[in-house]
């Protein structure tokens, strides 16, 4: 696994535009979701998952970070890291980032593991909790996320 997971290359729809003339700021979830398909994918966590194991990813709070402006035809690619996990959660990073290399947005997500049959959350099977594992010690080197763990407040004098 890549540390960070580094998704497949994505382009500004025609759809995603606004009346400003930018990407409205629901398709930056949109971004980060299908990056987060990928990664679930490469988890083993993904359609067939939820298919024949009854078992999923929901995603339960998200903190979106708009830094720069994304424009029709843009190409960008989203980085996703592990930051933490435990019996039942997982604690992910993401930035998009255009092909040029300038960060576009970042998004905080905390999913949770469901199994469809309740649905209820639930632990991870031993299999997929060694996946995990794995991951948090490869994204365990990286340096921690500037934009990680903020809070949206109005700093005040």
């Amino acid at each position: 696994m890549a540390a960070p997971h580094l998704s497949s290359m994505f382009e500004v729809e025609k759809d995603w535009i606004d009346y400003n003339g930018h990407m409205n700021m629901a398709y930056y979830t949109v971004l980060f979701d299908r990056a987060a398909d990928e990664l679930f994918l490469e988890m083993k966590m993904g359609p067939d998952y939820a298919l024949q194991r009854r078992l999923t990813i929901y995603t339960a709070e998200i903190h979106l970070s708009y830094i720069r402006e994304l424009h029709l035809g843009h190409r960008v690619r989203v980085s996703s890291r592990l930051l933490d996990h435990d019996e039942k959660r997982l604690h992910l990073y993401q930035e998009i980032h255009h092909e040029d290399g300038w960060l576009a947005a970042a998004c905080e997500c905390m999913s949770l593991h469901v199994d469809m049959n309740g649905p209820k959350v639930s632990p991870f099977p031993h299999d997929i909790a060694s996946i995990i594992e794995t991951m948090q010690r490869e994204h365990a080197d990286l340096p921690p996320p500037e934009r990680a763990g903020r809070s949206i407040s109005i700093a005040r004098r």
